[in-house]
């Protein structure tokens, strides 16, 4: 299966449909009874790093069945383990015989509790060490992880991290992800403005909650609150990284051009062309190594891939035939 098998119909092929209905309460109740038809076993996790922050999970698995191996589920920024593709995509593998791991990044899926630091994208150490934990409550091989929007950088940055951390990883595949943050940013500030309010309105409500429950440590007014994106980040960068600028935040957490050439675990990339979030520009110069494939598709917004008018998911089984592919291999 590749991006060229993806013909969706006629009134699908509009990125802001493909994107808005992803995302959409009818599609969160088709992925509920879909990932409950497949009957797994779902159990949360607290996951503690070496560093001491915890980090939520979940982890599924077929009774009576014999796992091919386990899959790392990564959701995208202001999603959650439950977003409707983490959920149909879990379900795909689990029909499969993968057993999966969904795991929630620092303050998203109603876990802002957990920690008193602010989420960022830089965060990748933590989800290093949660990854190792993981692999360690769950030695199944082969391990593989796959990832949308930010979800699939932090995946793209996890292959890079994998040999000098000491993780098993076999393959990654990673969907619509974020290679160039500083041109996403700017794409979103130059398009339809639904999505940038979308972002911002979910950032801001995840910024109230951490303020409610830590108002000593977060006393940030309600103004910095309505700052748009670009200024709010700028706060976030200079108050709660040691990057000290935007620019070297973004390039923190970049993985465009020839960052990923070197990369020693198989990545598979499926992008859109109409992405109206991620420029598929950035595409262009990616360089990948031998073993690793980049797919475009003409048509899919941004982590959609919809395919009909149940709206089932091109991306969700395209991940699965990546890692039951892997694992036959």
């Amino acid at each position: 299966m590749t991006a060229a098998d993806y013909a969706p119909p006629r009134w699908l092929r509009n990125a802001h449909v493909q994107s808005a209905l992803g995302s959409s309460p009818l599609r969160r109740r088709h992925a509920e009874r879909r990932l409950a038809q497949v009957g797994a076993h779902t159990q949360p996790h607290l996951i503690e790093t070496g560093d001491g922050v915890r980090l939520h999970g979940l982890h599924s698995a077929m009774p009576g069945v014999k796992a091919r191996g386990l899959v790392l589920l990564l959701h995208g920024w202001e999603g959650s383990a439950d977003s409707n593709y983490m959920r149909l995509t879990a379900a795909r593998l689990l029909e499969r015989g993968f057993e999966v791991f969904r795991l929630n990044f620092r303050d998203h899926g109603d876990t802002h509790h957990l920690n008193e630091g602010l989420f960022h994208s830089n965060r990748i150490d933590e989800v290093v060490q949660a990854t190792a934990e993981i692999a360690r409550r769950f030695p199944l091989r082969p391990l593989s992880v796959a990832g949308y929007s930010l979800g699939g950088n932090f995946a793209l940055r996890l292959a890079l991290r994998a040999p000098q951390a000491g993780l098993p990883l076999t393959h990654v595949a990673s969907v619509c992800p974020v290679l160039d943050p500083g041109r996403t940013m700017a794409s979103m500030e130059s398009g339809l403005p639904l999505y940038l309010w979308y972002f911002e309105r979910k950032w801001r409500e995840s910024l109230s909650r951490k303020r409610a429950l830590f108002p000593g440590i977060h006393d940030f007014d309600d103004r910095t609150l309505g700052l748009s994106m670009r200024p709010l980040t700028q706060w976030m960068v200079e108050r709660h990284t040691d990057f000290g600028t935007l620019e070297r935040y973004f390039e923190g957490y970049s993985v465009a051009g020839a960052r990923l050439a070197q990369v020693q675990v198989p990545v598979s990339i499926l992008m859109a062309v109409d992405d109206p979030v991620i420029p598929v520009a950035d595409f262009n110069d990616l360089e990948l190594p031998a073993h690793s494939r980049l797919e475009v598709a003409p048509w899919g917004g941004h982590c959609g891939f919809l395919e009909n008018a149940h709206l089932d998911g091109f991306a969700e089984r395209w991940i699965a035939d990546r890692m039951e592919t892997m694992a036959a291999g």
